[in-house]
């Protein structure tokens, strides 16, 4: 079972396609890569690049990955499909394959698909803006390690990829839409989690301690 993510951005194609496809810009935002470098390519050759994650206490996995496709379809839609892989003995994902697909629409996006306003969406600048691209991604992979890593994987790693995934989805949409840049929204994230955290424990230990 793949990973499928989708989150409408009030955007133009060419600002959301920019920091999507941009390895400067992708790396701010994206929680699974730490760094992403495009290899020098000729003429119609597929783009490939290398990605670093630093997973914490000094690891680090690294792996390569190629752009195979990207077209344009009816209405302005534009898809990009790529595929990964990793020699690193300590990445749980050997190979795999997946799409970024981006769909402009007008109107009005449903309060429902932003849980940060039940306002209509109004750009810095005061101007209404009635268009939006549905970002979507698709991606599934095969795993190393054999039965453990099968288990790891649907037990652990798959929906903590999954979730970094829609987090990492969500910094873009702040990014664009609302100007808090990836690391803000991340310091944001750490700091109520503390909250939470603290709370969490200074309530326990009144339950605890007279």
């Amino acid at each position: 079972m793949g990973i499928y993510v989708e989150i409408p951005i009030h955007a133009s194609m060419d600002e959301l396609w920019e920091k999507t496809q941009n390895p400067q810009l992708h790396q701010r935002w994206d929680l699974r890569f730490t760094q992403i470098e495009y290899l020098p390519r000729q003429g119609e050759e597929p783009q490939s690049f290398l990605y670093r994650t630093r997973v914490g206490f000094g690891l680090k996995i690294d792996g390569q990955g190629e752009s195979v496709g990207e077209r344009d379809g009816d209405g302005g839609a534009r898809t990009s499909s790529l595929k990964f892989w990793s020699e690193d003995p300590k990445s749980l994902i050997k190979t795999g394959s997946g799409y970024w697909k981006y769909v402009p629409e007008s109107g009005n996006r449903r309060a429902d698909e932003d849980p940060s306003t039940s306002l209509p969406y109004v750009r810095s600048g005061g101007d209404r803006d009635d268009l939006y691209v549905r970002f979507f991604t698709w991606y599934d992979y095969e795993t190393r390690f054999g039965a453990l890593g099968k288990l790891i994987d649907k037990c652990l790693f798959r929906p903590l990829l999954g979730w970094a995934t829609a987090w990492s989805f969500d910094r873009l949409r702040l990014w664009i839409e609302r100007e808090i840049s990836p690391e803000a929204s991340r310091d944001r994230a750490l700091v109520y989690a503390l909250s939470r955290g603290t709370m969490a424990f200074i309530w326990f230990y009144h339950g605890l301690v007279p």
